[in-house]
């Protein structure tokens, strides 16, 4: 298949998915506002988080979806199994309850004995996903990666929740596209970021966008004393909320 009809194909199962995913987010909507208006139990929401699981999210209930599962300590109340593994234990609490991060205890142990690196905890309205982020011989850090709130009625949240969402579709995590949320939310981190600061190309940047800003092209500067300052007060001063503040005004 030739270069163009290889994007051609990328373009046409994302945009499916996508159209998909945001027609759920329409039509369970009005359920959804229900359940919480009544503050439904957990019971009455796992059924409308079993319907966008299968519709929206298009896994399959009777092969992908495994209700209550058990291992030898612990239960939850669903789990995704891809390939007959288990992919992400998912925790379901009642439309009205809070979520956080406590509320996935059991599940965390779970998917650490089985070698799962995914969780997904849920009531409904608000959507979160965490990952089981492995460091040496410690035991796994849980790093939240996707939360959306369903119900967010400011401006383009719709699209919000559909960008955010699309990552843990069937199809997109097929394609690697969780994992590649996974290892740009990582990237842009405080420490790998102050790493990208002080690389060379940054900094040549930075020497050649101070050149002009001070009328000196004839002063080619020094690279050390533009990475000594990256590194010694605007990173390590952590200056980057001064620089938002800045892009705000």
């Amino acid at each position: 298949m030739s270069r163009t009809g290889e994007f051609s194909t990328v373009l046409n199962w994302e945009a499916s998915t996508r159209n998909r995913l945001a027609a759920a987010i329409d039509r369970f909507s009005g359920p959804l506002a229900d359940l919480v208006e009544r503050d439904a139990n957990e019971g009455d929401t796992r059924m409308l988080v079993t319907d966008f699981l299968s519709y929206g999210l298009n896994f399959s209930k009777y092969e992908e979806m495994t209700t209550e599962y058990r291992n030898s300590g612990d239960s939850i109340d669903y789990a995704l199994k891809l390939d007959d593994e288990l992919f992400a234990p998912i925790e379901v609490k009642r439309c009205g309850q809070d979520l956080d991060a406590r509320n996935i205890q059991q599940a965390r142990r779970l998917a650490i004995e089985e070698g799962a690196e995914w969780i997904i905890l849920t009531n409904g309205r608000t959507w979160q996903v965490y990952h089981l982020r492995s460091e040496g011989d410690d035991a796994p850090r849980t790093v939240r990666i996707i939360d959306v709130d369903l119900m967010d009625e400011a401006e383009e949240a719709h699209t919000r929740a559909v960008d955010a969402l699309f990552h843990i579709t069937h199809e997109a995590i097929e394609h690697g596209r969780l994992e590649e949320l996974r290892k740009w939310r990582e990237a842009v981190e405080p420490a790998p970021l102050a790493e990208v600061l002080v690389c060379a190309p940054v900094v040549e940047a930075i020497r050649s966008e101070l050149r002009a800003r001070t009328g000196h092209a004839g002063h080619i500067g020094d690279a050390d004393e533009v990475r000594r300052s990256l590194a010694e007060d605007v990173i390590a001063r952590g200056l980057a909320p001064d620089l938002e503040e800045d892009a705000e005004a």
